[in-house]
């Protein structure tokens, strides 16, 4: 029978969340309902609330979440009921030209849950990345579920589901960073320090973090950057030529989303460097560069969709390295709040008081 749980949502544009009751169907085909037990509060959950993605009002709002799964679908085999899961916004279909070309990470034909959670009078609910889990429970495709090894606490977890993935993974992933590199990482917010964890973790010789805030970049030397530059007080691109022996980086990743920011990141790269784009612009932003320029630097502008993951790859992996202790994923958790303290947590964020917010739903105590 179809469960009523506590969920958070965005009814229209520009409101303050809401914690109300929903409805979670059953399990259709390939589905699986999940006990969420933690979710991080992203920038993409306050961009749904602000309108700034779509206006599919209203919104079940978190999406970088761990937790059980409860119940399976018919067809299910990825996962089965108790498995420890986290779950990610794409599903890869397997059968695109992306993923029949061996690059399932660009799978251009991701899915979801076909059925809808709704509230309690009916109103179909749009879930955030097409997961929702500012829930106590949440429903998903199978493809969703990225099984992983229970140790992690599932605050820890659940952040690999979106900000902490992206920026590991537009290091590794995108930019292709390796031993001995120099990289610049533009914005030191949960995605640009996640790119300064990768960028350590794949062995670069120098990271150097960019940002307005010397709060954030007193965190990002704590996460590993070698070196940091203010740039409301500096010119980011000269400062970044003099500590690379004038040359400029090897990989410039840009973790903001600004026209600003990567024309930054554009000429703070060495010739033939890589600039990785894994900040999300608004649909309004335009850039202009000579093209000579683009032509004479070579190298290569990339962007980078979810760190070009593969979850059933990349998700285990990470929370091995961080068992072992070689990567500390807890690192990025600043506070655990309560489901009804959403609202609060946005506020925080716009302020650059936190890193992330976890909000604990049915975590084991």
């Amino acid at each position: 029978m179809p469960t009523q749980v506590q969920g958070v949502i965005a009814r229209s544009k520009d409101a303050p969340v809401e914690l109300t009751t929903i409805v979670i169907p059953d399990p259709g085909p390939g589905e699986v309902v999940v006990d969420v037990q933690a979710c991080g509060v992203c920038h993409t959950d306050m961009h749904y609330r602000d309108g700034g993605i779509n206006d599919d009002f209203p919104f079940l709002l978190g999406h970088e979440a761990a937790g059980v799964v409860s119940e399976v679908g018919e067809g299910v085999t990825d996962v089965v009921v108790g498995d420890y899961v986290i779950l990610n916004w794409r599903a890869v279909c397997g059968q695109c030209r992306a993923c029949l070309r061996g690059r399932p990470w660009y799978c251009f034909d991701t899915h979801n849950a076909r059925q809808k959670m709704t509230l309690l009078d009916g109103t179909e609910l749009s879930p955030a990345l097409g997961i929702g889990a500012f829930a106590e429970k949440t429903l998903v495709a199978q493809g969703q579920c990225t099984k992983v090894d229970p140790a992690a606490a599932p605050e820890v977890a659940g952040l690999l589901g979106c900000g902490v993935m992206a920026g590991i993974g537009a290091a590794i992933n995108t930019g292709g960073v390796t031993r001995g590199d120099t990289v610049a990482v533009f914005g030191c917010g949960g995605v640009g320090d996640a790119a300064i964890v990768g960028s350590r973790l794949a062995g670069a010789a120098k990271i150097i973090a960019v940002d307005i805030d010397d709060r954030k970049l007193t965190t990002a030397r704590e996460m590993g950057a070698t070196h940091t530059v203010n740039s409301k007080e500096t010119d980011a691109v000269e400062a970044i030529r003099a500590l690379t022996g004038g040359f400029g980086v090897d990989v410039a990743i840009e973790a903001v989303g600004r026209p600003e920011t990567y024309e930054q990141a554009f000429y703070a790269r060495d010739l033939a460097g890589v600039v990785v784009l894994v900040g999300v612009p608004n649909p309004t932003m335009e850039i202009t560069l000579p093209m000579i320029e683009v032509f004479g630097r070579g190298g290569a502008l990339k962007s980078s969709w979810y760190g070009d993951c593969l979850p059933s790859r990349d998700f285990p992996m990470l929370i091995d390295l961080h068992t072992q202790g070689r990567i500390d994923l807890a690192a990025f958790v600043t506070e655990r709040i309560g489901i009804g303290d959403v609202e609060a947590a946005f506020e925080k964020m716009h302020r650059g008081d936190v890193l992330r917010s976890v909000v604990m739903i049915g975590a084991p105590a």
